[in-house]
């Protein structure tokens, strides 16, 4: 048997922690002397200790880690059970981070007011590409909602490429465009801003051929393109999106459509991204 101090030392709690635990009957110490009141705790109960903790780690409250454990999981459900919560905490922390990347480009955007870097721009011709490409469709043009879309359906397209025996020849390339209007989207957006259609795209030199569940695109050349290389995250683009908007606008040009974005080099570490950002002038 060991004291609470003892047992809180080898369990990595502290002993507020195991007093509070009992108080609330979560883990009752396996025996409390009557005069004096000390707890002393068994080495049998590390195991439910160690389900506790890893219970509330995992963001569960404490009653709700009080109901788990009134019913006697098994090891192999508690483990399903607290992979499942770790794949939703994943989840949470990389849609944090992203947001936070947003919010960070928001404020490089805010701070670059009055001096966006215009001479960074670049006109040029942009030949036709064939592409493989799979699409979907975002609720709007919000990077969060573009990123939650063409993350996986890239994912997709590579699989299947490589199931197809397909090697692309060249660099990924997404596009946009909006969702075909309908009564429906006028009356919920009548100025647009609404839905819009992903295409996510990556340059290959096959033929069409039967079989295929990807589709092959034969995207047109375009003879104008204002051209602006961003360097980082797609999450922090919108400081060079922003860049080449106001080139455009400061020259009295216009442009066609969305931007697109070719991705020139896409190594594992997104910090070191390179996309080159194109908008087609009309």
């Amino acid at each position: 048997m060991f004291t609470i101090g003892d047992f809180a030392r080898h369990g990595q709690v502290s002993p507020r922690m195991l007093r509070h635990y009992d108080a609330i009957g979560l883990l009752r110490p396996a025996h409390t002397d009557p005069y004096t009141g000390y707890r002393r705790y068994s080495a049998a109960q590390l195991a439910p200790l160690n389900r506790i903790i890893a219970l509330k780690d995992l963001g569960f409250t404490l009653e709700q880690v009080s109901r788990i454990l009134r019913e006697h999981p098994a090891p192999e459900e508690l483990r399903a059970m607290l992979t499942l919560r770790r794949a939703e905490l994943e989840r949470t922390m990389a849609e944090t981070a992203a947001r936070l990347a947003q919010v960070e480009a928001r404020l490089r955007s805010i701070e670059s007011e009055g001096h966006m870097p215009v001479d960074e721009v670049i006109v040029k011709s942009v030949p036709a590409t064939r592409v493989a490409e799979l699409t979907a469709t975002a609720p709007s043009f919000a990077p969060e909602d573009i990123g939650a879309v063409i993350n996986p359906l890239y994912a997709e397209l590579f699989r299947r490429l490589e199931a197809a025996g397909i090697e692309p020849s060249g660099p990924g390339i997404a596009y946009y465009e909006d969702l075909p209007a309908t009564a429906a989207t006028t009356a919920a957006a009548p100025e647009g801003g609404g839905a819009v259609v992903v295409h996510a795209s990556v340059t290959v030199a096959t033929e069409r051929r039967a079989g295929l569940d990807v589709t092959i695109v034969d995207l047109p050349a375009v003879e104008r393109a204002a051209t602006i290389v961003h360097r980082g995250r797609m999450d922090a683009v919108m400081p060079s999106v922003q860049a080449l908007l106001h080139w455009v606008e400061q020259g009295g040009h216009r442009m066609r459509g969305h931007t697109r974005e070719v991705n020139l080099e896409c190594p594992r570490d997104k910090d070191s991204w390179v996309t080159e950002i194109q908008a087609e002038l009309v």
